[in-house]
């Protein structure tokens, strides 16, 4: 087998690797060819497509190609073939049998306009092979200088492919072909990171929603021990402590209810709710207003709820939303203070608010206290920060919205929803 090396032909017996198994355009539409990568990223460029017709249109010449090549393969990426050459994407052919080993081994280009007057390839055997008569091998190498493969023009007549102004066109569409294999590499790369992120989320959100389900059986055993326990005679320290108890209870039910929401509407589309007529509201929100109170006697809340019609909403969630306002009021606001909790209807909104006295929200917090694991600063819980995020979340999967005013000592949570009256 005969190389090329620029103005000799030399024997290359003694330093040819072994044969390479040549795989073809039908392995790599498998997606089994061992340059998938390179081949897809070049085939499914439009980009690319663009340079290689730009280069037959302006050389005239009928074939322009990217090829791969290492050591001891000649991989073709990306053809345009007006020549009927037969090759497409990943169709390979013997490396000795082609002039881009040169352009590997000598890092330079390999070009001639007429090989009939060419001095240096005039009479050559690769040329005369494949009836090669005007050629351009272009080498494409990546930013940190190593060799990645040749962009190639051929044609079967003779073309003015030294003109400096097509040489510097050429050696422009290399730079561009590399910049662009390793922008679609990095890319790659970073779409796996996302997808292995997904994944690792969705296996934490799925431990998430076992555990709070697992947690349940052993906490509502603890409920009913404390409710069985008031009913017995306790000394006066064991009745002081009750409350406390009540109040840890509370807490871990309320970690446990939001730890399932967040799961759940991770792992689906979002929050669900399953709004009903005649929602019986106002008895939802009072009944968790008293297990607050219950929970924390040295908190005073006061209700006031006047809603005047039924409407269509999710009871259970909507009282979900105001346990998370009125637990973050209390775990935020100043000791000792009034919270109050509010609902009024004016015409087809529904505006249910949770206000508490204390020091205001800054700014800085505010931007971001609807998102989930956010627990603005210093508090006197270790919650999860997912309280005002379910409330948010709850809010606007009943087409409303969540505002909050923090001035003059005061800091009030408002769920504004749209209903309709259901009263007929």
């Amino acid at each position: 087998m005969l190389g090329v090396i620029p103005g000799k032909i030399v024997s290359m017996a003694e330093n040819t690797p072994a044969k390479a198994v040549l795989q073809d355009n039908s392995v790599f539409l498998e997606g089994k060819h061992d340059f998938q990568t390179d081949i897809e990223i070049l085939t499914n460029s439009d980009l690319i497509q663009t340079v290689l017709e730009t280069i037959i249109q302006a050389t005239s010449m009928r074939f322009a190609a990217i090829a791969r090549v290492t050591r001891d393969r000649w991989v073709a990426c990306k053809t345009v073939d007006e020549l009927n050459f037969g090759l497409a994407s990943g169709d390979e052919i013997e490396i000795q049998s082609t002039f881009c080993q040169t352009v590997r081994d000598t890092g330079e280009q390999v070009i001639f306009s007429d090989v009939e007057t060419d001095e240096i390839y005039q009479d050559h055997p690769i040329a005369a092979k494949f009836g090669i008569v005007s050629y351009v091998s272009i080498p494409i190498n990546r930013s940190d200088g190593s060799f990645f493969g040749t962009l190639c023009a051929i044609d079967i007549e003779p073309r003015d492919v030294k003109n400096p102004r097509v040489l510097g066109m050429l050696h422009m569409f290399a730079n561009i072909i590399s910049q662009t294999l390793e922008a679609e590499e990095q890319l790659a790369v970073q779409d796996r990171l996302i997808e292995k992120e997904r994944k690792l989320a969705e296996v934490q959100q799925e431990f998430v929603a076992i555990l709070g389900h697992d947690l349940r059986n052993p906490v509502a055993a603890l409920g009913a021990g404390l409710r069985q326990l008031t009913k017995e005679a306790l000394t006066g320290k064991a009745q002081s402590i009750l409350p406390h108890m009540r109040s840890s209870l509370r807490r871990v039910n309320e970690l446990i209810d939001n730890m399932m929401m967040h799961a759940k509407s991770r792992l689906g589309d979002g929050i669900e709710i399953e709004p009903k007529s005649n929602a019986p509201l106002a008895e939802r929100i009072g009944q968790v207003v008293e297990e607050v109170r219950l929970a924390s006697p040295g908190t005073e809340i006061s209700l006031n709820f006047s809603i005047g019609n039924p409407v269509f909403c999710d009871a259970s969630r909507l009282a979900q939303a105001v346990s998370n306002l009125i637990s973050n009021a209390i775990n935020h606001g100043a000791p000792g203070k009034e919270i109050r909790v509010e609902g009024n209807r004016v015409n087809d909104e529904l505006t249910i608010s949770v206000t508490n006295y204390g020091k205001p929200i800054p700014e800085e917090v505010k931007r971001e206290m609807f998102l989930p694991y956010q627990r603005g600063g210093k508090t006197k819980s270790e919650g999860l920060g997912l309280g005002l995020f379910i409330a948010h979340s709850i809010t606007a999967a009943h087409q409303g919205k969540m505002e909050v005013v923090s001035e003059n000592g005061t800091t009030s949570f408002s769920i504004r929803i749209p209903v309709a009256d259901v009263s007929n």
